[in-house]
């Protein structure tokens, strides 16, 4: 066990909670709704700060490369659902999002004997705006800054699924090449 693990174990054990501030007192006390995304912002930290810390460190390890995607795509997935339980996000939105999301986890696995093929730029600018653009959707926001809201989201969703397109691509082109 090292620290960049630790920290996405971490991220894993603290989803509960962040869904518990996401929901408390119905969803709807624009405290808890700040409360509720400064938890999301602290936890998805820990995503930046243990890849950070296991290339400084030369920590990459086998788990680590398995496990962190899925801390991800289970930190997004916790926030759209609750999101769309709360009638805060349509659920379409986290049906596109999420499909992808287990789609290209499940080829991740499926690949995995012929080696990782890294998240390229692209599919780390799509987990950014994701990350930014729901975090939007759980703040009380007023009511002229939902058109720029709903833009980042657009955009988003345009890199989710081009970003999986290449992946996709990628692991084909890949499996050519063997």
């Amino acid at each position: 066990m090292n620290l960049p693990n630790a920290l996405t174990i971490a991220r894993i054990l603290a989803l509960p909670f962040c869904a518990w501030a996401l929901f408390k007192n119905g969803g709807n006390d624009p405290d808890w709704q700040i409360i509720a995304w400064c938890m999301f912002f602290v936890v998805g930290m820990t995503d930046v700060l243990d890849g950070r810390i296991a290339r400084k460190r030369n920590q990459i390890s086998s788990f680590g490369t398995l496990v962190d995607p899925i801390a991800d795509k289970a930190f997004i997935a916790t926030a759209l659902v609750g999101l769309s339980i709360l009638e805060r996000m349509p659920w379409w939105v986290t049906i596109v999002i999420l499909a992808r999301e287990v789609g290209i986890t499940i080829l991740r696995l499926a690949v995995i004997k012929r080696g990782i093929i890294a998240a390229s730029k692209g599919g780390k600018i799509k987990s950014l705006l994701q990350n930014f653009s729901v975090g939007f959707y759980m703040l009380p926001l007023p009511e002229y800054l939902f058109v720029p809201r709903d833009i980042l989201l657009g955009l988003a969703i345009v890199l989710t699924m081009t970003s999986g397109y290449e992946y996709v691509r990628d692991v084909i082109k890949a499996g050519r090449g063997k």
